[in-house]
């Protein structure tokens, strides 16, 4: 498989931006001296992959892009891999890797999997940091996929790392990225929307930025670029998709709890009652969680 053998070969970790260990408030563990706010820990693993399969039936598909054949893929912030391993399945001549903060499982750790949860042979796992700039030379990848790193990324910063997803992107390849920014309306929806807002700014993120990401991908170079807004409704007025994204969208607040609250913004009294009154709100009214979806092509010239 050429330089994607290398990779695996060489077990190349990328930079350990875990190095300085975490933080734990309310219970949860946070990435210390990282401009990532949401939790790293077994209960965000469980909310990322419920996640996953819940937008894979919401825009019906792993991927919007006019791809066809794609002989290497990219998943940057691949969180727990689920989407990659699909694209790994979904595409088995193709070479797929997943780049995120936190180093990859052991093997033995690998080994207790169920057999559904292995990595395929075509997929690789690597620790990096989007921000440090990617580890792929120029023209490497046929896809480039980023979804829900809004979270992580400094709002100063998105130009120049839009720019980099083009630079690993072969010309004719293209770039889909997703993102979202939390429903609001009552008093507690806008609150809880508020400390989402709030918990970001210290660190540079701004998650009000997610419906730029079209041009983003404009400013870096792209073309033929495909935007839509996607509004998933919230609560039973959703039905059973509604219901599990109102289930999501909780336990989404629920992690950035702990944070709120050291960073003096709430009391855990205050959180709570505004949580409970939130979902009071969502089974009288009618609310969306919008996601955005853009994707671009390189230039073939």
């Amino acid at each position: 498989m050429g330089w994607f053998s290398r990779w695996r070969k060489g077990k190349r970790q990328g930079a350990d931006v875990a190095r300085g260990g975490f933080n734990v408030f309310g219970g949860r563990r946070y990435l210390n001296n990282a401009s990532y706010f949401l939790p790293k820990d077994n209960g965000e693993i469980n909310r990322l992959d419920f996640q996953h399969y819940l937008l894979r039936y919401a825009l019906q598909g792993n991927f919007a892009a006019p791809i066809g054949q794609p002989s290497s893929i990219l998943d940057v912030g691949c969180g727990t891999g689920r989407w990659a391993m699909e694209m790994a399945r979904t595409y088995p001549e193709a070479n797929v890797i997943g780049l995120d903060l936190l180093p990859p499982p052991s093997e033995e750790q690998l080994n207790q999997l169920p057999e559904h949860d292995r990595r395929p042979e075509n997929y690789l796992y690597m620790q990096g940091n989007a921000l440090d700039g990617l580890p792929f030379p120029d023209r490497t990848f046929d896809f480039v996929h980023q979804r829900l790193l809004v979270a992580g990324i400094p709002v100063a910063r998105w130009p120049a790392e839009v720019r980099d997803l083009v630079r690993v992107t072969r010309p004719g390849g293209w770039i889909e990225l997703v993102e979202a920014i939390p429903a609001s309306g009552g008093p507690a929806m806008n609150q809880l929307r508020e400390w989402l807002v709030g918990v970001g700014l210290p660190r540079g993120v701004d998650i009000r930025t997610t419906h730029q990401i079209g041009q983003y991908l404009e400013a870096a170079g792209a073309r033929e670029i495909a935007y839509r807004e996607l509004n998933v409704q919230l609560g039973k007025a959703g039905g059973r998709v509604g219901q599990m994204m109102e289930t999501n969208y909780f336990s989404l607040h629920d992690g950035i709890r702990g944070v709120a609250i050291a960073q003096g913004l709430t009391t855990p009294e205050q959180f709570d009652a505004t949580l409970q009154q939130a979902k009071a709100e969502i089974a009288t009214g009618r609310y969306v969680w919008p996601y955005y979806l853009a994707y671009g092509q390189r230039p073939t010239s």
